[in-house]
């Protein structure tokens, strides 16, 4: 939690010296993009993949072995290494935040599959209604206002801190965790809702 804090707390003292990864509109930060290969065939990928949107028509993507074929997830290309920070924007209902391992099952059904249903994976739930966080398939319901709709996401590999803001004028932390990461991180989205969508700004 001190550790969320004190992110929390650099980003804003550094103003516009502040170091690159509080930042993702800053042109040292580290710019993910969505894995085709990976995207599950109900997402349409855009914006040269940074952003992901639900669709009812089947995109013509060829098979894969990292495809998810059973849920509507997307991991990224690049793993988090060191310090990261990146923000996103969503819209619609019930978009999933999430990072993961990459050895996260990819095939069949099976609720364990899903981003914050395993051991492998981190996730913060969005909808208008409410915000829960979830981790091996264990909720948190969190106090957020439904019109928080750009999320930022820091993480401390080698401390083993992950935490989730909301971004607005001000920075105000959501959720943190504190464990111990044995894998490299990928960020990623659950998009749930009907025309539900997310960008990586």
């Amino acid at each position: 939690y001190m550790a969320c804090l004190w992110s929390v707390w650099s980003c804003w003292h550094w103003g516009n010296d502040r170091p690159s990864w509080c930042s993702s509109g800053n042109s040292n930060s580290h710019q993910f993009t969505l894995d085709p290969n990976t995207a599950h065939k109900r997402l349409r990928l855009s914006e040269g993949n940074r952003a992901v949107t639900y669709t009812d028509t089947p995109q013509p993507y060829p098979d894969h072995p990292d495809r998810f074929d059973s849920y509507r997830q997307v991991l990224c290309r690049e793993s988090v290494s060191g310090r990261c920070y990146w923000e996103l924007e969503w819209s619609g209902s019930d978009v999933g935040i999430s990072v993961s391992y990459k050895s996260i099952s990819r095939k069949r059904s099976g609720y364990d599959r899903v981003f914050g249903f395993n051991d492998q994976s981190w996730s913060l739930f969005c909808s208008p209604s409410n915000f829960l966080f979830w981790h091996n398939n264990k909720q948190t319901k969190l106090p957020v206002s439904s019109s928080c709709r750009r999320i930022g996401v820091y993480v401390d590999h080698s401390a083993g801190t992950l935490c989730f803001y909301s971004v607005s004028d001000t920075m105000n932390l959501i959720h943190t965790v504190q464990t111990t990461f044995t894998q490299p991180l990928y960020p990623g989205f659950n998009v749930w809702g009907h025309q539900s969508s997310a960008k990586l700004l």
